[in-house]
């Protein structure tokens, strides 16, 4: 079993996801880790047992004194151009989180990089890795509900409302002039893409709900797929859920086909409905642990697995490109109406 020696840059709010889960990982050993505040840094260090922590400013010097088999960027999107450029000089490999990037242009530039370093790279998108849509995508292979006609999520999260939205956890999303979609929204589009396939027309219609905040927090979303499946997103982030933990599933899914239909509920379980037949609930245990089901474990532990199997990740950068376009055209199909889907041209 091989070992890999990995560093990682941030100690955000969501990093603590990302440590916690390659602690569960038993071939990665965190050797280091930093950050801009380096208090922060030094504090996840303790609590994870890291052995050396650096000032994000000695992010090269870190690779370099290190030498990781690879780095966990989990940092804010202006900075990975400029992170991924130095760890891909280097040779090292990358999973960085997304949003890859502020805007589709620098997306495209830390594309071309990767692909011109030849250094591997996975985007750390995790929604995909949730127990449930893994469930549902072996239960659609299946045929268990037919031939798939349409899915409607609906998702209310309820973490934006009141003078001090975001504040606790992710102040940073109140100064995003594009937030549902950019940080949400792509996380639904990726999910559409993992289960239906690809889209070919899309159509949003967004709206801001609180005034002290610059960017959107509702967006309805309809995409249409290449197989003719239509998925709909039906989400904000200022109303609330009935949920205890509305961050758990982040809302309900009912998916429809020629056979029956399926649901997932906001506990994370799944209940199938076959046309003229009593529904039943699925037999599968989602996991509890971390978040949203530990995907972020799942996710990471996908991308060991890959490292020591060869094979290409799920989120190649390439691959995710595609759902980053879908996010540029629904921003713009608000203007346009309806938007080509970016996966032809």
């Amino acid at each position: 079993m091989k070992q890999f020696r990995c560093v990682i840059i941030g100690a955000g709010y969501f990093s603590r996801f990302q440590y916690e889960a390659w602690t569960h990982i038993p071939e990665v050993q965190i050797v280091a880790n930093c950050n801009r505040s380096l208090d922060k840094a030094q504090a996840f260090a303790t609590e994870f047992n890291i052995p050396k922590s650096y000032p994000a400013s000695q992010f090269r010097e870190m690779l370099l004194a290190e030498k990781p088999d690879f780095v966990d960027i989990i940092t804010p999107p202006d900075t990975h151009l400029e992170l991924c450029q130095i760890a891909a000089e280097l040779g090292i490999i990358i999973i960085c989180q997304k949003p890859l990037a502020p805007t589709w242009d620098e997306t495209l530039q830390l594309a071309d990089l990767v692909q011109k370093s030849g250094v591997r790279f996975m985007v750390h998108e995790n929604w995909r890795w949730q127990p449930w849509y893994r469930e549902i995508k072996k239960l659609l292979q299946a045929d268990t509900i037919g031939d798939i006609f349409h899915c409607n999520v609906h998702t209310r999260l309820g973490d934006g409302w009141g003078d001090d939205a975001y504040l606790a956890r992710q102040p940073f999303f109140r100064e995003y002039k594009r937030l549902f979609i950019f940080e949400t929204g792509v996380h639904f589009l990726d999910t559409f893409r993992f289960l239906f396939g690809e889209v070919s027309n899309i159509h949003a219609h967004t709206a801001r709900r609180n005034p002290v905040i610059k960017g959107e927090d509702s967006a309805l979303l309809l995409c249409t797929h290449e197989n003719g499946i239509t998925s709909l997103l039906d989400a904000n982030r200022y109303n609330e859920s009935e949920s205890d933990n509305p961050r758990y599933t982040f809302g309900t899914v009912r998916i429809e086909g020629s056979k029956g239909h399926l649901e997932l509920s906001l506990d994370g379980s799944i209940r199938i409905k076959k046309l003229g037949e009593p529904s039943y609930s699925h037999d599968y245990t989602p996991s509890k642990e971390n978040f949203a089901g530990d995907c972020v474990y799942n996710t990471q532990r996908h991308f060991i697995d890959t490292l020591q199997n060869g094979g290409e990740f799920e989120s190649t950068v390439e691959d995710y490109l595609k759902s980053v376009k879908l996010v540029e055209q629904a921003y713009s199909s608000e203007k346009s109406g309806y938007a080509n889907g970016g996966n032809n041209s």
